[in-house]
């Protein structure tokens, strides 16, 4: 039986709000989410950038943000772009891993390839088990680089230096949640870098 346009609207609104209510009482999240902001910042500061990736709206998550900090966030905004790539936007790089390395390689290669001690990965991944993400995140850490997941309730128990874990199993809502926190993110990294 079909749920009507009115239940779809209100199920959205309650259960992202309910999440963001359990956000805005977990000083613990507030906390990692200042440290990504500086981790980020001072990467940036000492002349090294930010790589984020995901799949599917994750991957389109990693190259919203990435512009954001590469243009501006706010109409205003007159500062100098932040070194931050999105692995996701060469399709051409990605097939190639795909089919001769494995999807599963497609970011950690990259990370091989750009990543430099200092540097900070940012991977994006709902479930927080996307192999792929899960592999860039090892590749980074044995880099050198500072490693950032962003996900929801997950599995996952390695030990990465800051995960951000939305208070949700609902795809749909971890997304919503997500981007919420990514802009959040990007304008207390560009209130630290431009002080």
């Amino acid at each position: 039986m079909a749920i009507s346009q009115d239940d779809i609207y209100l199920d959205y609104f309650k259960s992202s709000l309910k999440v963001f209510e359990k956000l805005l009482k977990d000083n613990d999240f507030l906390n990692k989410l200042k440290s990504g902001a500086i981790a980020i910042s001072e990467a940036i500061k000492n002349g090294n950038k930010l790589l984020i990736a995901g799949n599917g709206g994750s991957a389109a998550d990693a190259q919203h943000i990435s512009t954001e900090f590469m243009v501006r966030l706010e109409k205003d905004d007159k500062r100098e772009p932040l070194p931050v790539i999105a692995l996701t936007n060469n399709s051409s790089l990605m097939t190639a891993i795909g089919n001769d390395l494995g999807f599963e390689n497609i970011f950690s290669r990259q990370i091989q390839g750009i990543g430099n001690n200092g540097d900070i990965f940012m991977g994006i991944s709902t479930s927080g088990n996307s192999k792929n993400i899960l592999l860039a995140l090892e590749s980074a850490r044995s880099k050198g680089m500072k490693t950032i997941l962003l996900t929801g309730n997950n599995n996952t128990n390695r030990d990465w230096d800051i995960i951000l874990s939305i208070p949700s199993d609902e795809t749909n809502i971890i997304q919503i949640a997500h981007s919420l926190v990514e802009h959040i993110l990007v304008k207390m990294t560009l209130n630290l870098t431009f002080l």
